[in-house]
């Protein structure tokens, strides 16, 4: 195990540069007091890895120095193709730089891990798009996925929930969600240049311009997204309502989404009829509305009341419309 970290941290300041203590730690969820103990040994068995002191210090290798420890594993050459990419490859119009850098790493390999590679490609696929729907319509993807890629700014025409507006934008990062594409983007001028969260299909104009901007240094991709998707959905939910569920109702519950099949699973029957009381968040009574009514029968909105009203009304609405 730690031959492996030895190996991955010489890695990492190979293609990373200098790096701090803290943030080795972090990478492989040790002590710093490990990573210390770790350099120590790499400079013992001959890496010229050199420590900077001060508040932007860190370790980092000699200039020049490359390591040619970059053999793969059996594991490694397994999970070679197993990265899903070809069909959002395709759509950001990178499918043929894919499909190349796949047949050269192919050719690398030696013949055992080819077999290898190739097995586990034809044996796993991954689908990002959910059942029912079909991938989002993104003609201005490729374009986009340029400017991510050279850094340069894009005008865009957007249509937003509070209607369409123009920006000009500083394009950090595509990301697919649930076959739905999101740019991550900042504004290239104004007081707040917080990165914010644009979806692709929505933008109905597009100017890449030949104006180019520097990429923030301590923007990751991976972490902002994460964090931004945690404050989406808990600023999404303004208010909670309190069903009475039956069994069959806690499983259809259970369908909407993934915080309700949290709470579907942790609700216990508390009378003797198999009924149950959960509480749930929802985003406003008009959705909620809709979401409820597909658990039919088997859920009583219990509040709050405007809930309950509108549950009401729309029931009298489908009667009325199929009476005979």
């Amino acid at each position: 195990m730690r031959a492996s970290r030895l190996l991955s941290i010489l890695l990492l300041l190979q293609t990373r540069g200098r790096m701090t203590a803290e943030t080795l730690a972090a990478e492989f969820e040790v002590s710093v007091r490990t990573i210390y103990r770790d350099i120590d040994q790499l400079s013992a068995a001959g890496a010229p890895v050199y420590a900077d002191r001060g508040r932007s210090g860190g370790f980092q290798l000699m200039d020049g120095y490359r390591t040619r420890l970059t053999g793969l594993t059996d594991a490694e050459a397994e999970t070679l193709f197993l990265g899903g990419l070809s069909g959002p490859a395709a759509q950001m119009g990178f499918s043929g730089a894919v499909t190349t850098m796949q047949l050269k790493l192919l050719a690398a390999l030696p013949p055992e891990r080819q077999a290898a590679a190739e097995r586990l490609a034809g044996r796993f696929h991954l689908d990002p798009v959910g059942w029912y729907q079909n991938p989002d319509e993104a003609e201005r993807l490729p374009a986009i996925a340029q400017a991510v890629w050279t850094s340069r700014r894009i005008a865009v025409r957007y249509e937003s929930w509070k209607g369409e507006v123009t920006r000009e934008l500083e394009p950090l990062g595509l990301i697919l969600k649930a076959g739905l594409w999101y740019l991550a983007a900042r504004p290239a001028e104004g007081r707040s240049r917080e990165p914010r969260t644009y979806r692709v299909s929505n933008i109905l104009e597009l100017t890449v311009g030949e104006v180019t901007f520097e990429r923030p240094a301590a923007f990751d991709l991976t972490a902002w997204w994460a964090e931004a998707s945690r404050r989406f959905e808990a600023e999404i939910f303004t208010g909670s309502a309190t069903l009475r569920l039956s069994q069959e109702g806690r499983h259809r519950l259970a369908r909407l989404g993934v915080e309700q099949a949290r709470i579907a699973a942790q609700a216990d029957a508390t009378a003797g009829d198999g009924m149950a009381d959960v509480t749930v968040p929802i985003e406003s009574v008009e959705h909620a509305a809709m979401d409820f009514q597909r658990l039919g029968a088997e859920a009583e909105v219990l509040a709050p009341a405007a809930l309950r009203s509108e549950m009401r009304d729309a029931a009298l609405r489908l009667a009325a419309l199929y009476r005979e």
